[in-house]
């Protein structure tokens, strides 16, 4: 069993990301002793969108191509529709989110974040959810969609919307301590 306070997790996320989605995510994962860092395309800080218009800035700590998945036990991916379109256009994004799944780390992603596992070939056959304006785009990959508040399948774990926070966050606590999971 993995200690929660001895563990390093990764939200990657760019301009557009949810607000709630990053930041419930960051607190929550933190104030149960993880050490939480947030990755960007240009590693400069990102600003979210809340409630139909531009958010908060949040401070970045690297640019998505500086990140060795290595040293970190998951991966959160925040939704939003914009911040998730970008990023599964970014060559590296689209590899880090390959590199934690092929080393059997947690991967997490809420609302549109799913897009993203879709891009990186990684959802064909699981079991996921998601904003259920993209439960098509998954079908369509391949994905057996459900419409529960969280969703984990083999270390991959999905949610649907803000209102699936904590279970979204209490899931990814659960994941991170049973350690790595085959695929």
């Amino acid at each position: 069993m993995t200690d929660i306070s001895k563990t390093r997790i990764l939200i990657m996320a760019t301009d557009g990301f949810e607000q709630s989605e990053l930041e419930v995510p960051r607190d929550e994962l933190r104030t149960a002793g993880a050490i939480v860092e947030i990755a960007s395309p240009g590693g400069n800080a990102i600003r979210g969108w809340k409630d139909g218009d531009w958010g908060e800035t949040v401070q970045v700590d690297r640019t998505i191509a500086e990140v060795d998945a290595g040293v970190y036990h998951a991966l959160v991916l925040p939704g939003g529709q914009i911040n998730p379109d970008r990023l599964r256009t970014e060559e590296a994004a689209v590899k880090l989110v390959q590199a934690f799944h092929d080393a059997g780390k947690i991967v997490a992603a809420i609302c549109h974040g799913p897009w993203l596992l879709v891009e990186a070939g990684v959802a064909k056959g699981r079991r996921m959810t998601s904003y259920n304006s993209i439960r098509t785009d998954l079908e369509n990959a391949g994905v057996i969609w459900e419409d529960q508040e969280v969703v984990a399948d083999r270390g991959l774990i999905t949610s649907r919307s803000p209102d699936d926070l904590p279970a979204f966050c209490a899931k990814i606590v659960e994941e991170v301590r049973e350690g790595a999971h085959s695929r």
